[in-house]
């Protein structure tokens, strides 16, 4: 039952003595863009605090009411919203859904629910350091715990031998332990520094807080390069070992934020490699000391590297492709489409029918190759949503060759943000994120979607005498094999 259905029914009993003619749900929709001219602002956190004020910010953008509201009314809404008549939006029905989801925690009914789990725990949790030192470990979110990100980083705050600590923030979540840990080891005498990006949409207001509350701490707040938000997820730890100084690393595709490390599918990385923590080192470097673009070893940087990086593996993969090399590979580039036979598993923007040819346009096979590309849209991914398909976006042809992922081949990531390009060194590993991030959903016939050469989508289902196989269902079961 809506609350507005029960205010409606007893609306005459909120206004005693008057008759009631008509009560009429609507909602207004505000402006959450937060518009800057950062080559004018000295001071980009006192910018976005006057712009959280006003001018513009959270000004009505949509009104949505119910389609028996009287004209008069609708007039006076527009004119108190300063809204034009295209602005209206006359809905039949409840106006709100959003509030639906608070069903689901509402009804206890685990009968109609996914049952729960216990995500992957590694066995060297008590020592990390150690752990990452013996080699590379990956994490596969949800499936494997944020437990082990959240414990490096507490080991670090404590452990007398780390020196510094720095780390990337987009979105962190409401009293995140990260934030906590990062506090206490800055008050514990270690070097720490934090990329903040403010301007991350929705959470502007929170950042400001957030970065008040670390530089009270004694935590170095930089606000990232101008006219680019840093989107790469990066920590960087250095520690003292022996006479030597050791850089350990964690890169990911997901926010540092234990909420949706338990909604969506990401895969991150703890490694201490050389070139990775040097690479990683500098990257630090420039987003708090404003440097050129950097010659990196391993990784791939936007908005300098990562866009021409990513084709030129394209090409490269297609190549081989050419030449016979089985394979397949992942990715939202229409480069990737040209010549060579393989599959790609995308989840994106993407139609499900010839009403939104806009969107099919973004990747479709060329004619004679009508069943090269899988769409996974995110509302049929399963219980997670699967973000892992538009995070691949080099293929492996043979195990002993990385993999590389990152954010998304979105235009804005590859030339509009500060986001990185990560390999995935170990062969083992590599092979695992083959097999947990690209095969699985190229097998899946229960939530994909095939995408044809004239641009219209078909179910994928379980042809005569195959079994149904659900991507993410294979990936839970393997928790408890």
């Amino acid at each position: 039952m809506f609350l507005s259905s029960v205010l409606s029914a007893f609306v005459d009993e909120l206004f005693p003595g008057m008759t009631v003619k008509g009560a009429y749900q609507f909602r207004v929709t505000r402006n959450s863009e937060l518009i800057v001219d950062e080559d004018d602002v000295d001071n980009l956190a006192l910018a976005l605090r006057d712009e959280l004020l006003g001018r513009g910010y959270l000004r009505a953008v949509r009104l949505e009411i119910d389609e028996r509201c009287p004209q008069d009314i609708v007039d006076d809404l527009l004119a108190n919203f300063d809204l034009p008549p295209n602005a209206v939006y006359k809905i039949n029905g409840p106006v709100n859904l959003n509030r639906v989801i608070q069903v689901y925690d509402l009804v206890k009914r685990p009968d109609l629910k996914f049952p729960s789990f216990s995500p992957r725990l590694p066995r060297e949790i008590e020592g990390m350091f150690d752990a990452i030192r013996q080699g590379d470990l990956l994490l596969h979110h949800p499936f494997d715990a944020f437990t082990p990100l959240l414990e490096l980083i507490r080991q670090a705050a404590e452990d007398p031998d780390v020196l510094a600590i720095k780390q990337t923030l987009y979105r962190t979540g409401k009293d995140s332990p990260i934030v906590e840990h990062l506090i206490q080891a800055a008050r514990n005498g270690k070097d720490v520094t934090v990329v903040v990006e403010l301007r991350a949409r929705f959470d502007e207001e929170a950042n400001l807080g957030l970065a008040d509350r670390l530089q009270d701490a004694g935590v170095q707040v930089v606000y990232g390069v101008v006219g680019y938000k840093t989107h790469a997820k990066m920590l960087l730890i250095v520690r003292r070992e022996g006479n030597a100084l050791r850089r350990y690393v964690h890169l990911g595709t997901g926010n540092y934020h234990s909420g949706t490390a338990r909604a969506y599918t990401d895969f991150s990385l703890m490694t201490a490699d050389p070139d990775i923590g040097h690479d990683v080192h500098l990257i630090f470097q420039q987003l708090s000391g404003l440097a050129a673009p950097l010659k990196l070893k391993r990784l791939l940087q936007s908005p300098f590297t990562l866009h021409q990086g990513v084709l030129d593996r394209i090409a490269r993969e297609a190549a081989h492709a050419r030449a016979g090399k089985p394979g397949a590979d992942r990715g939202e580039d229409e480069r990737a489409q040209r010549g060579p036979r393989g599959a790609r598993a995308v989840r994106g923007l993407a139609g499900r029918g010839r009403d939104r040819p806009d969107r099919a346009r973004r990747l479709r096979p060329a004619p004679g190759h009508p069943r090269r590309v899988r769409a996974h849209p995110g509302a049929l991914g399963g219980r997670a949503l699967p973000r892992t398909p538009s995070r691949l976006v080099v293929r492996q042809c043979r195990p002993a060759r990385a993999v590389l992922f990152f954010g998304r081949l979105a235009e804005r990531n590859l030339l509009r943000r500060v986001e990185i390009a990560f390999p995935v060194l170990d062969p083992l590993l590599a092979h695992r994120v083959h097999r947990e991030g690209l095969l699985n959903y190229l097998a899946d016939n229960q939530n994909a979607w095939q995408l044809h050469a004239d641009g219209h989508y078909e179910r994928c289902l379980p042809a005569t005498g195959e079994a149904a196989f659900s991507a993410q269902l294979s990936l839970l079961e393997d928790l408890y094999a």
